[in-house]
């Protein structure tokens, strides 16, 4: 008797950024599904998941692209898998951190891992009474973020206190003090599978917070090839420690896989974490910059993950 196979099911909203991976999956001839977030109908119902390994790639910047019922309906979805115990890679508790930078601060904190002093808040004209005690300059971030959007500095009390500021997606906002990094960088550390799959490191635009590494990402600045921000993206080699601190992050949070960002306070030289990312979609021109393809890696882990079949990885970090 043959036995069929149910599919991967790619749960998606970025019409771009995961080509790669479906070009991976068809190299392969892995059985799957696209299933764009904005067009998911699911019956609660259904006791028994269609798909054999359901693959979380939603972005909480979605609504940036005029797609943020999709985010929270994603929300409900992966809520219905947990409760029926399917299988999902990056499932629910994954997805919830990545829709909360307060949940991140809040796990960085009791992991005891060095994160900037932060204040949630919920109505912005709360924001200057909640900024007492924090050093200037601070950021204003939404509470669902996604590719550095909405994020606002203010260099002084008297900015802050004149700035009109919308309270984003879910009414909730982050005060947190700016850190000045060291070497003008940060660097974004990739985990896949409880292992360092690699980091790069980030040169800033000033004024900008758009620190997505991935094609496609609407970057300002002159065309390299890379990222199209026009500074240096490359591969980097963190401190163990860093490396072990992401780990738990990662471990903590419930992510299969994720980014991980810090950068050096250049007052202290302290690796300072601010922010989890539980959509990877890559560094762009990977090959190139860390030498190896990570989207190969990401398939090794669905096919295990989906059809408990062991394949040989892709080069790692």
């Amino acid at each position: 008797m043959t036995i069929v196979e149910k599919p991967v099911a790619i749960l998606y909203e970025h019409p771009q950024w995961f080509e790669s991976l479906f070009a991976e999956l068809d190299r392969r001839g892995v059985p799957y599904e696209r299933v764009h977030a904005a067009r998911l109908a699911f019956d609660p119902d259904e006791r028994e998941s269609p798909y054999s390994l359901v693959v979380n790639r939603m972005s909480p910047s979605a609504w940036t692209r005029g797609n943020a019922g999709a985010i929270f309906h994603t929300l409900h979805y992966l809520a219905h898998l947990d409760a029926i115990g399917a299988r999902v890679l990056n499932g629910l508790r994954a997805y919830e951190l990545e829709l909360s930078k307060a949940r991140q601060a809040s796990l960085l904190a009791s992991l005891g891992i060095a994160h900037p002093r932060t204040r949630v808040v919920a109505d912005p004209r709360e924001l200057v009474r909640a900024a007492e005690g924090l050093e200037y300059p601070v950021l204003v971030k939404p509470n669902i973020g996604g590719s550095g959007a909405g994020i606002q500095a203010f260099a002084t009390y008297e900015e802050l206190a004149a700035a009109k500021i919308d309270g984003g997606v879910d009414g909730t906002l982050l005060l947190q003090e700016q850190l000045p990094p060291e070497g003008d960088a940060i660097v974004r550390v990739e985990i896949l599978g409880g292992e360092l799959l690699y980091a790069i490191r980030i040169l800033l635009l000033p004024g900008t917070f758009n620190l997505c590494p991935a094609d496609y990402c609407e970057l300002p600045g002159l065309a390299d090839g890379v990222s199209g921000r026009g500074l240096p993206i490359e591969r980097h080699d963190p401190p163990a420690a860093v490396v072990e601190d992401a780990k738990r992050i990662v471990a903590a949070g419930g992510l299969d896989l994720g980014g991980v960002e810090y950068l050096v306070d250049a007052r202290t030289g302290e690796a300072t974490f601010y922010d989890v990312n539980s959509l990877s979609n890559f560094v762009a021109n990977a090959p190139d910059v860390i030498g190896f393809d990570p989207f190969a890696n990401l398939a090794d882990l669905i096919v295990e993950r989906a059809f408990g079949r062991s394949t040989a990885r892709a080069h790692a970090a």
